[in-house]
């Protein structure tokens, strides 16, 4: 007569169950017969209650997931806006700095040369070289922030290179 493990939709408090584990335990003790009628009668199923939504039974998380939410939102335009502007800091600097050149560069008459203009001591070849090399090794430091930085120094130290590889070097 033992029945297997009741599936409840709504779980019974404790007192209900223990007030219906005994009435088993009773009418299991009393003898069965056809005359004989317990008088108690079985204990009431407990009350259907209707299921709570999803969204209010984890009523808890609602502000965490939307202060999570507001959080990395806040975040990605931060970073974004910053790239931006450091863009429209670059664009405006280089403008304003062709701007002041323009401006203060003011056609003035030409005055009259008076000294001789001075040739610079040519560099031979071989200080050239060493400084080819320098420059090349001072390029392998350098750690490139994008793809484009580093396309552009590797043209750079390719064209280094074949300076150094050069058996004449340019005039400069």
């Amino acid at each position: 007569m033992s029945e297997g493990p009741k599936l409840y939709n709504n779980k019974p408090k404790k007192a209900h169950l223990k007030q219906f584990q005994d009435q088993q335990v009773f009418a299991s003790a009393a003898p069965s017969s056809s005359t004989m009628h317990s008088s108690t009668p079985p204990p009431p199923p407990p009350p259907q209650l209707p299921k709570e939504s999803f969204a209010r039974r984890y009523k808890f998380l609602w502000p965490m997931l939307l202060a999570v939410n507001l959080g990395v939102g806040a975040y990605l335009f931060m970073r974004t806006k910053k790239k931006e502007t450091d863009v429209e800091e670059e664009i405006t600097t280089a403008v304003s700095s062709v701007a002041q050149t323009t401006a203060t560069e003011k056609p003035m008459p030409q005055p009259a040369i008076t000294e001789p203009v001075k040739m610079r001591e040519l560099i031979s070849e071989e200080q050239q070289r060493e400084a080819f090399k320098w420059i090349l090794e001072e390029k392998r430091k350098v750690k490139p922030n994008n793809p484009e930085e580093k396309k552009r120094i590797d043209e750079e130290k390719a064209l280094l290179k074949q300076f150094i590889r050069a058996k004449s070097l340019p005039t400069f």
